[in-house]
């Protein structure tokens, strides 16, 4: 093999350590992105102070609540929690209700069905109702003018046009 000229060895090395600090840190962004934020979580936990906002929006700067548990979600972070473990932990702590979304299971499946079920129900009660709307206004309009006439007695009808025409 011919010997390597010293401008190519030195871009062989400096390519080498490129590529072994990218094989290097590319697990290392990996894991970075997959680590979730605090205002991320805590965006699904609701502040239990009273204001109804969630403990990433609370707008009270020295809430008793939200302060805390933001400290403390970063901390679990640190200790390389994912998110839905952390959120798993305060359920199990407060129960449902620090949730700020309803979960996908049991009883609560039905918060997230019920509103489509109620705009189905509604519009198919709205196409319902115009329709049987609908059929009986056709039905009036086709009605002879004339029923009146038939319907009254001959003697009624001959004093009522002579009433009419001594009024005029």
């Amino acid at each position: 093999m011919p010997p390597v000229p010293s401008r190519d060895r030195a871009w062989t090395q400096g390519a080498t350590v490129v590529v072994l600090l990218l094989a290097l840190g590319l697990p290392l962004v990996a894991i970075a992105a997959n680590r979730p934020g605090v205002d991320a979580v805590a965006e699904g936990l609701t502040c239990q102070c009273g204001c109804g906002l969630t403990v990433a929006n609370c707008n009270h700067p020295q809430c008793e609540f939200s302060v805390p548990v933001r400290t403390a979600i970063d901390g679990m972070i640190a200790k390389g929690m994912s998110g839905a473990a952390i959120l798993a932990s305060y359920r199990a702590k407060y129960g449902e209700k620090i949730l700020s979304a309803p979960t996908t299971e049991g009883f609560n499946l039905l918060a997230w069905i019920m509103p489509f079920l109620a705009l189905i129900g509604g519009g198919g009660l709205i196409v319902f109702a115009f329709g049987r709307w609908r059929s009986r206004g056709s039905g009036m309009r086709e009605a002879p003018l004339d029923t009146a006439s038939t319907t009254f007695d001959r003697t009624l009808r001959e004093r009522l046009e002579s009433a009419i025409k001594e009024d005029l």
